[in-house]
């Protein structure tokens, strides 16, 4: 758990610096204060600061870690986790895992891998007042999944070039529509767009 200790005037600005300097809000630590400030000889003579520490026990890291310590028990998996919190971006990593159970983690076309990440979001965001955005990813599958998707984009470009008609792709979800919409998004001759109702929604590439 990380903690700092911070001495200020008051027990407030001291709480205040170390929340600043944690990255964390007050809901999320556990406050101890070390020494309560005081006024020396004629109320400005030799003044003592208070003195705090405060150490995050619930914040998003710590969110993060009991979740998947539980969900990987519960689905009887061993893996190692990488958690880098900076700037409200909450990046978690799987780096380490067997393949068969990557392939249950990952789920067909990354459905499991999003699924797990929508339910870390609610669980990391509940009370807090900034919003934490989280990224979910196994041993650099999103990478992967990414330049697929632009390969299929080209392809399924030039198959609407050559029969001249649109060409409707596979359901897919936000994330991976916005990469086939930016990959095609500077060919002069192709448009893109999406229909149907989540979870079947769609892209369809079309000429312009």
């Amino acid at each position: 758990m990380k903690s700092v200790t911070v001495e200020k005037l008051t027990v407030d600005e001291a709480v205040k610096s170390a929340l600043y300097d944690l990255k964390a809000e007050k809901k999320e630590v556990e406050i101890e204060i070390i020494k309560e400030p005081s006024k020396g000889l004629l109320s400005f003579l030799g003044n003592k600061n208070a003195k705090v520490k405060v150490t995050v026990i619930n914040g998003p890291e710590e969110k993060t870690q009991k979740f998947f310590d539980i969900l990987l028990n519960k689905m009887n998996i061993e893996a190692d986790l990488e958690i880098n919190y900076s700037e409200d971006l909450l990046k978690v990593d799987i780096v380490k895992i067997d393949e068969n159970d990557k392939g249950i983690i990952i789920g067909k076309r990354g459905k499991n891998l999003d699924e797990i990440q929508f339910l870390l979001n609610i669980i990391v965001n509940k009370d807090r007042e900034n919003y934490v955005r989280v990224v979910f990813n196994v041993e650099d599958y999103r990478e992967k999944r990414e330049e697929t998707l632009k390969k299929l984009a080209k392809k399924m470009a030039d198959k609407c070039r050559y029969y001249k008609r649109k060409v409707r792709l596979e359901p897919m979800n936000p994330y991976e529509r916005r990469i086939i919409h930016s990959t095609l998004q500077e060919e002069t001759d192709i448009i893109t767009y999406s229909e149907g109702d989540e979870p079947f929604r769609k892209v369809v590439i079309d000429l312009k």
